[in-house]
C-alpha cells in the first residue's frame, strides 16, 4: 500500500506541467548529444549545471536524468548509421549494426535499438522504484564507520573498473581526494591548500572543474583529430520489425536488462561495462551466434537494451546510499549540493516529492523516447553535418557565460581554463578524467564520516573492523585491490579495456 501512494505521489510531481517540459527537453536534448560524436551526456550535464541553479531541485534532477539516459539512445544513431558510436556504451552495436545497415537494414537496426532501450528502460524503472525504499530503510542502519568503509569501496571499484593504468587511475582519484579537500576546514575554520587565495576558501569551483576536464578538454581533444562527419544520402527506410526479427531480439533484450540491471548499479560500471557484458554473453548463448558480428539483430538488442537498463538502475546507490556510481552520477550529486540537498540514505524522507518524481520521470522520459526517435532518424542524421567550429563556439561561449553569471567572479574563469587545459593534458597522457571527479565528490564525505568515526571511538581505528557492516566493505575493497594485483587478472583486464 505504501508503494502504491509513493507512485501516486512520484506521477503527481512527474505529470506537472513544467516537469513534463523538462523531462521532454532532458530526452531531446540527451538524443542530439548522443547522436553527435564528441559532446556526451557527460560534458552536458556539466555544462548544463548553472542552468540548474534557479530550477525547482525536482525539475532540474529530471531534465538532467533525461539527458543522461536519452543519449544512451541517440548513440546508437552514428553506430549504425556511420560505424561511428556517439557513445562509448555504444561502440559495441557498431560491430553489428553498421553491419546491418550496409546490407539495407538501417531502419530494422535503429528499431531493435529503439525498442530494446524502451523494454529495458521501462523494466529497470520497476527495479529502481521497488528497490530503492528497501536500499534506503538499510542504509539508514549504516554508521560513520559503515558510511566511509562504504566509499572506500565505491573509490577502489572505480579504479578497477576504470580504462587503461590502474596506476593511472590511482593517481586520478589521489588527485580528486586532494582537490575535494581544499578550502575551510568544518571542524576548525581555518583555510588549507588553498595557496593564499581567497577565492578558494570556499573550495574549488566544481562546475569550472567538471565542464574543463570533460566539455571543453573534449572540445580540445577533438579540434586536434577532427571526426569524419560524412553521413549516409540514403533515405532510412524499413523502420518496423517483422515477426520474424521481434521473436529473436526479445530473449537478447531481456538478458542485456538483467545484465545491465546488476552491473549499473556497481561504482565504475553502468552502461558501457554492462553494454560489452551483454554483448560477450549473448555471444555465447544466443542460439545465431554465427551471425554475431556479421549483422546479427540479436547483437543490437543485447548491448542497447544493458547500456539503457544500466544508465537507470545507477540511480539507486546515487539516490539511496549518496554514492555515485560513475561520474555522471557524480554530476547528478553535484547538482543536488549546488540545490541545497544532502544526498544520502533520508533523501527519500526530506525530499520525497523530488524522489519518486524522478523515479516516475524515467518511465515518462523512455516513452517520449520512442516516440521521438524513429520518427526523427532523418533529423538526427541532418545534425550529424553541423560544422563543428560552429559547434565548438557555441559550447565555449556558453559554458564561459553559464560559470560567470553562476559565481560572478572572474576566478571561475581562470579556474576554467586552468582546468580545460589539465583535462586535455590528462587525455593526452591516457588518464581518464572519471576517477578524479568521484574522488572530489566523495573526499569531503569521506573525511566527515571519517572523523565522525575517530569521535565516535575516541580515536580508536579498530571501529571500522569492529562494526560488522563495516568490515563487510572493507573485505570487498581488500578483494577488489586483489583483482588489481593479480598479475594474470591484470592482463586480461588490459586485453579487455584495450581500444583498438
Amino acid at each position: 500500500m505504501e508503494f502504491i501512494s509513493n507512485l501516486s505521489l512520484g506521477f503527481s510531481v512527474a505529470f506537472a506541467l513544467q516537469n513534463i517540459f523538462f523531462c521532454f527537453i532532458g530526452v531531446l536534448g540527451g538524443t542530439l548529444v548522443g547522436v553527435l560524436p564528441g559532446v556526451g551526456p557527460l560534458a552536458t550535464i556539466a555544462i548544463l549545471l548553472p542552468v540548474t541553479f534557479s530550477m525547482a531541485p525536482d525539475s532540474a534532477l529530471i531534465m538532467l536524468a533525461g539527458i543522461y539516459y536519452g543519449a544512451q539512445y541517440g548513440g546508437s544513431t552514428t553506430a549504425i548509421l556511420l560505424n561511428l558510436p556517439g557513445e562509448a556504451s555504444s561502440a559495441i552495436t557498431t560491430l553489428d549494426g553498421y553491419q546491418m545497415a550496409r546490407r539495407g537494414r538501417a531502419g530494422a537496426a535503429l528499431a531493435t535499438a529503439a525498442l530494446a532501450s524502451f523494454l529495458a528502460g521501462t523494466i529497470a524503472t520497476v527495479i529502481v522504484a521497488l528497490f530503492a525504499t528497501p536500499l534506503t530503510k538499510v542504509a539508514m542502519a549504516f554508521r560513520p564507520p559503515s558510511y566511509f568503509s562504504m566509499m572506500v569501496l565505491g573509490l577502489i571499484a572505480s579504479v578497477v573498473l576504470a580504462h587503461g593504468s590502474v596506476l593511472k587511475a590511482i593517481a586520478m582519484v589521489m588527485l580528486g581526494l586532494l582537490l575535494g579537500i581544499i578550502g575551510t576546514d568544518m571542524y576548525t575554520g581555518t583555510t588549507r591548500l588553498d595557496m593564499g587565495m581567497l577565492e578558494l576558501a570556499e573550495g574549488v569551483n566544481f562546475v569550472a572543474l567538471a565542464i574543463g576536464l570533460f566539455g571543453i578538454a573534449e572540445i580540445l581533444r577533438n579540434l586536434e583529430s577532427p571526426e569524419n562527419r560524412d553521413v549516409l544520402t540514403d533515405k532510412v527506410n524499413g523502420l518496423w520489425l517483422s515477426l520474424k526479427d521481434l521473436k529473436r531480439i526479445v530473449m537478447p533484450s531481456l538478458r542485456g536488462t538483467a545484465i545491465g540491471s546488476a552491473l549499473g548499479i556497481l561504482p565504475g560500471g553502468g552502461a558501457m561495462l554492462s553494454s560489452y557484458a551483454a554483448y560477450i554473453i549473448e555471444k555465447k548463448v544466443s542460439r545465431n551466434r554465427g551471425e554475431m558480428g556479421n549483422g546479427a539483430i540479436e547483437g543490437v538488442a543485447a548491448p542497447e537494451a544493458a547500456n539503457n537498463a544500466g544508465s537507470q538502475t545507477a540511480f539507486i546507490p546515487m539516490l539511496t546510499l549518496g554514492l555515485p556510481s560513475n561520474a555522471v552520477m557524480a554530476l547528478m550529486i553535484g547538482a543536488m549540493i549546488i540545490q541545497g540537498i544532502q544526498p544520502g540514505p533520508d533523501i527519500i524522507i526530506k525530499q520525497p516529492n523530488m524522489f519518486w518524481g524522478l523515479i516516475v520521470s524515467m518511465w515518462i522520459g523512455n516513452l517520449m523516447l520512442i516516440v521521438l526517435n524513429l520518427p526523427l532518424i532523418g533529423l538526427w542524421v541532418r545534425f550529424l553535418t553541423v560544422p563543428y567550429p560552429v559547434l565548438v563556439v557555441a559550447v565555449m561561449a556558453f559554458s564561459a557565460v553559464g560559470i560567470y553569471s553562476a559565481s560572478g567572479t572572474l576566478f571561475s574563469m581562470y579556474e576554467l581554463g586552468f582546468f580545460s587545459l589539465l583535462g586535455y593534458v590528462f587525455m593526452r597522457l591516457g588518464c581518464e578524467p572519471a576517477p578524479l571527479v568521484l574522488g572530489f565528490i566523495l573526499g569531503p564525505m569521506m573525511e566527515e564520516q571519517l572523523r565522525r568515526s575517530m569521535l565516535m571511538s575516541r580515536g580508536d581505528p579498530t571501529v571500522f573492523l569492529t562494526e560488522p557492516i563495516s568490515l563487510c566493505f572493507l573485505i570487498a575493497a581488500a578483494a577488489a585491490l586483489l583483482l588489481i594485483t593479480a598479475p594474470a587478472i591484470a592482463r586480461r583486464r588490459e586485453e579487455a579495456f584495450s581500444e583498438e
